[in-house]
């Protein structure tokens, strides 16, 4: 086994054993019982003083999720300006300009709802007050955002019968207070040290080995990088992410990071079961995300460490694997482990370039987004599997032929109507929006308000479709990255995928927190010997059974056309 093997080993390990004691320090948090972060209570006292805020009142789910849209809401206005204005605005001491509307549009939404899809480059893009001030201030309130909902959903489904989920207030302010803020301090201390700047210095001069003079950018990176990764954000403060050696200097950098991204994600499904005395629960649930996560990443490497036949048909040495769009100090096992966890939590960064990878890992990690349920996003990851609980376990009931019961609630007509418009709506976002792109490449290359469709497009034919269908899985799954082969930066791919970025954040959030609100009202009904068990591992695998089907049956025929036939076309 080869060194970079043993550090994809090592990462993993390393998540898995750091996520089951923060899921417990997670899960006291949120029920309010002591943990060494309590030094913090004056600070939040001081937050809610200032916000008028009263953290002992509880909110049905109602008013919670009203809370929720519209914090979110205001903060939009605000990056909007931000970013509209930045170039007048100080802290901008290379002179970046300010961004148009379209794109202050789409960014505001993107950083907004946790995805951080960047049609920007970050050093040119953006000025320090913009990057700080407003995108590193969005990472961290949009990942707070989605823990908080998930925090409503635990303490619903722990009531045996209560109109009231929590306060949205309290979990948002906790959520950063004593989760993100001191993890990230502590991973930018560590990324401080491995090479990555910290300052508010303008761009250096400096002669290359070659003899040539080069302005390289730099700035308070490694705040925003701790923060990207550990709230599942991943926009990137230069222009190649995470595979720039300042945001990413070293393989051990590369090992942290990795780690930082996959943490939370994990820890929130241990949370779970400490939170809800069902750690028995909480495997079984980690246990179908891993499967699936571990099968994408096992087929990643391979297809990654296998290079590319037609280079290698040229004679060309390929034991390295396929590096096209990779970094040597990296290596195609790490960029490959990296490509599966940033598309399974809903990250976004990059240390490789996904539009260079093979079409089979273009594939994975297209699926993996469609599913949007492996790990998944920060708090949003979990509510998307609480939908396919609620699916599974209607299906079993019905198979069984007993009303569907979830921890003693019933499981009726509403929550299975809200559950399945939330299923329906991903694929609904995905297809419809790539349809539109591709008809308008074809029938309407020559559009002016859609700057030219035709001029889209880097690559023709299978690749060009699977670079449309990348942006809208990419922005509906609350993801960031793209095949960046994609001419994105225009009037129709701002306005259309930050159309796509509302509705698939804020709808998914809202349907769980409205189902698990309704259940939590509902009379509890004690476990008996015709109760179905939910925490078995017959539950989990007729869970996985329905991920794959409604994967399978909505995204399959799309990916046939596009990374699908570019793979069969290889040989």
């Amino acid at each position: 086994m080869n060194t970079n093997l043993l550090g994809v080993l090592a990462t993993l390990a390393l998540s898995v054993g750091l996520a089951i004691p923060l899921g417990r320090y997670l899960a006291k948090v949120y029920q309010g019982e002591r943990v060494w972060t309590d030094f913090l209570q004056p600070l939040e006292r001081l937050i809610y003083r200032l916000g008028g805020v009263n953290p002992g009142e509880e909110m049905g789910w109602q008013r919670f999720i009203r809370a929720l849209l519209t914090i979110n809401m205001l903060w939009f206005i605000f990056a909007f300006l931000m970013l509209f204005l930045q170039g007048v605005l100080p802290l901008n001491p290379d002179g970046n300009a300010s961004m148009t509307p379209d794109l202050a549009f789409n960014t505001a939404i993107s950083f907004v709802v946790n995805c951080n899809l960047q049609h920007y480059s970050g050093e040119s893009g953006l000025t320090y007050l913009t990057q700080t001030g407003v995108i590193m201030f969005l990472q961290f309130v949009s990942a707070a955002t989605g823990m908080a909902a998930l925090a409503g959903v635990y303490k619903a489904m722990q009531e045996k019968q209560s109109n009231t989920i929590g306060n949205f207030y309290v979990y948002f302010v906790q959520s950063i207070t004593r989760v993100l803020l001191p993890l990230s301090i502590v991973l930018a201390i560590v990324l401080i040290a491995s090479g990555t700047p910290m300052t508010f210095d303008g761009k250096i001069n400096l002669t290359t080995l070659q003899g040539v003079q080069q302005s390289i950018s730099q700035g308070p990176a490694a705040a925003m990088v701790a923060i990207k990764q550990l709230g599942t954000n991943g926009g990137g403060f230069f222009g190649v992410n995470s595979a720039h050696p300042l945001e990413n200097p070293n393989f051990l950098s590369n090992i942290l990071q990795t780690v930082s991204i996959l943490l939370i994600p994990m820890a929130i499904v241990f949370a779970l079961g400490y939170y809800l005395r069902r750690r028995r629960l909480a495997w079984i649930i980690f246990g179908v995300m891993s499967i699936g996560f571990l099968s994408f990443v096992v087929g990643t490497i391979r297809a990654e460490t296998a290079g590319n036949p037609a280079i290698t048909a040229m004679g060309i040495d390929q034991s390295l694997g396929s590096m096209e769009g990779k970094e040597v100090r990296l290596g195609a096992e790490a960029s490959a482990l990296w490509g599966i966890a940033t598309t399974a939590t809903s990250n976004g960064s990059v240390n490789a370039m996904h539009d260079s990878m093979t079409p089979f890992s273009g594939f994975l990690q297209m699926l993996d987004m469609m599913i949007n349920a492996l790990y998944g996003g920060v708090g949003v990851g979990l509510l998307n599997y609480y939908i396919f609980i609620i699916i599974a376990v209607f299906i079993s009931g019905l198979m069984v032929g007993r009303t569907p019961e979830l921890l003693g609630k019933k499981v009726e007509i509403r929550e299975m109507k809200i559950a399945t418009l939330i299923t329906l709506l991903h694929p609904f976002l995905i297809l419809v929006g790539t349809a539109l792109s591709s008809y308008l490449v074809v029938h309407h290359p020559d559009m002016a308000w859609a700057v030219k469709p035709g001029n889209w497009l880097n690559n023709p034919g299978n690749h060009g479709f699977s670079e449309m269908l990348y942006e809208y899985t990419s922005a509906s799954a609350n993801n960031g990255s793209g095949f960046e082969g994609l001419g994105d930066n225009n009037f129709f791919w701002n306005f259309s995928s930050g159309i796509v970025l509302i509705m698939g954040r804020f709808l998914p959030i809202i349907g769980p927190v409205a189902i698990a609100g309704l259940l939590a009202q509902k009379q509890y009904i004690p476990e008996s010997s015709g109760t179905l068990r939910v925490d078995t591992p017959t539950f989990g695998l007729m869970t996985f059974a329905v991920i794959f089907i409604v994967a399978a049956l909505s995204f399959f025929p799309a990916l046939a056309l596009g990374p699908l036939a570019e793979y069969f076309s290889m040989y």
